[in-house]
């Protein structure tokens, strides 16, 4: 549920809406493709850490220093505009369920809400939580496709391709987004390893249940945003704002106004379990590898996860207030560097599962390690691709 929570976020809310509104059905192909291709190399991160006790980022140190340390320099460049990124949207479907006027004070706000969420209860209460938060926006999702479906079945399933460079744009950015960055499977070896810590009796085939699940989760509300956005917005001549908050708000004021002021509740809970469950899992998991990375490297100081919370919320709400009118290009940065690291990920998942170390009945089998290898190839093309129309 935590994979779920973390990968469950701006891809299925905006980008796979944006998908239905735009395309309709159309690209349904994509969101399965794009799920194959990237499963084993989420796949492998509670794998790694159930088979050896021990975080991909060990792993990459076992690889080399170097290796570990351009994590690292990695993770520190994007985690903060992500953080940004993801509690904006937060922010702008709170304050549209409150009635308020969605600026950087609200960001802030829910910021430091989450923040103090996490420095009460640490990984006991977000593994708990999240469980909650993922419940409520299955239901509340479903029940909203199930009425959406029900008003319009008309739409035709033909699948498609993009027909011009603002639309191949598109689909570049919502495949490389879903389910969700590729690094989040050294978050989820970590998150492997504490709840070991737990429940010492945690398994590798009880923990791949439980990825498989999350997985299969996001995959399931991917398809039913697209659905959502299909047969509320499709045709619906609207054009929407590229800034995630507004068209946050532009989406549970279109839903509404199709489905009645009635179902508003219900598509704003949708809206903001979505981003709460990101905003939370985000900020728990880029201080978790930071702190844990340091130790590996024996960086004197921040080696303790608290500080690493601090330091994040804090450069969170500095960009609110200093650089929100640099928001777009920070977060472009942040999505190439994204992109082209996805392979980077993806061999060094793939090294580490079919290493020496690992005991033969705890590596993937055949089939999946010849579906890593091709689906290395695809990343390693869909980046090009992606570079190549970014410049």
């Amino acid at each position: 549920m935590l994979f779920a929570g973390a990968a469950i976020g701006v891809s299925h809310l905006v980008q796979s809406t944006r998908a239905g509104a735009d395309f309709g059905y159309g690209l349904i192909w994509a969101l399965l493709l794009v799920n194959i291709v990237k499963y084993p190399f989420f796949q492998f991160g509670p794998r790694y850490a159930m088979a050896t006790g021990e975080s991909l980022l060990e792993g990459y140190k076992r690889l080399g220093k170097g290796v570990l340390a351009a994590y690292y320099i990695l993770n520190l460049g994007t985690m903060f505009t992500i953080q940004a990124a993801v509690t904006s949207v937060t922010a702008g479907i709170a304050a549209r369920l409150l009635g308020l006027d969605a600026n950087m004070w609200v960001s802030v706000v829910v910021a430091l809400f989450c923040f103090a969420v996490l420095w009460r209860g640490r990984y006991g209460w977000l593994d708990k939580s999240m469980k909650i938060i993922v419940l409520v926006l299955s239901i509340s999702t479903l029940v909203a496709v199930i009425f959406a479906l029900g008003q319009n079945t008309e739409l035709s399933i033909v699948q498609r391709l993009p027909e011009n460079t603002l639309e191949w744009t598109f689909l570049i950015a919502f495949m490389g987004w879903m389910p969700g960055p590729m690094d989040i499977s050294v978050w989820h070896s970590l998150w492997a390893i504490e709840k070991k810590k737990i429940n010492p009796e945690t398994s590798l085939k009880s923990s791949l249940f439980d990825f498989n699940i999350g997985y299969l989760v996001t995959l399931i509300l991917g398809l039913c945003f697209i659905v959502l956005g299909a047969t509320v917005m499709y045709d619906a001549g609207i054009s929407f704002s590229p800034n995630g908050a507004s068209f946050a708000g532009q989406l549970i004021g279109l839903y509404t106004s199709l489905m009645g002021s009635g179902w508003f509740v219900v598509i704003a809970l949708a809206a903001l379990t979505t981003m709460i469950s990101t905003t939370l899992t985000t900020l728990d998991a880029s201080p978790r590898v930071m702190a844990h990375t340091s130790k590996l490297l024996k960086i004197p100081v921040l080696q303790k996860q608290q500080s690493w919370l601090m330091i994040l919320t804090l450069g969170t709400c500095l960009i609110f207030v200093f650089l929100a009118s640099e928001m777009r290009l920070l977060v472009k940065i942040a999505t190439i560097l994204s992109f082209i690291t996805a392979p980077f990920y993806a061999a060094l998942n793939l090294r580490l599962v079919t290493s020496k170390h690992i005991p033969l009945a705890h590596q993937p089998k055949r089939w999946l390690k010849v579906a890593s290898v091709m689906g290395i190839l695809f990343l390693l093309g869909f980046s090009g691709v992606y570079l190549s129309v970014i410049f």
